[in-house]
């Protein structure tokens, strides 16, 4: 009898600490996600952006004069590791603001891009979900303003 209690205790417990578990999708942890996906295009960071992009992961750039998709991302990451391309010098986030419902998450803002000559601002809106306890990218749209 008190073995079954302290089992009951136990998975109680258990089931407790689980279902109190911080969400990933608050503000102060989505601000630095974004930022570290910003980090690790500019380091070209594969493993970082491979295991932060869902399996069904979607870019809509410009207009949609390209769309991509998760494997079309990490293919463009490992040519530019492969050719070591360093043309980006820097990317800089500002007025980042997130919305969160349920167990997704939108984080917008502009992110200023420098190649050379000169720098290109993007609005951006990238869509992260929460599964199994885990954020992932899932969505990312961005545009170049003129």
């Amino acid at each position: 009898m008190k073995f079954t209690r302290f089992l009951i205790l136990i998975v109680g417990i258990s089931l407790f600490s689980g279902c109190t578990q911080e969400s990933c999708l608050n503000q102060e942890n989505l601000i630095k996600l974004d930022a570290s996906w910003e980090k690790a295009q500019l380091d070209l960071n594969f493993d970082f952006i491979e295991s932060l992009l869902a399996e069904d992961y979607i870019w809509v750039h410009n207009h949609a004069n390209t769309i991509d998709d998760r494997e079309d991302v990490l293919e463009r990451v490992k040519r530019y590791i492969a050719s070591n391309n360093q043309e980006t010098k820097s990317r800089i986030s500002k007025d980042v603001k997130v919305i969160i419902s349920g167990k997704t998450a939108i984080v917008s803002g502009y992110t200023i891009i420098d190649r050379g000559p000169s720098p290109t601002t993007y609005h951006f809106m990238r869509t992260y979900v929460e599964t199994d306890g885990k954020c992932y990218l899932i969505a990312n749209h961005t545009m170049a303003i003129p």
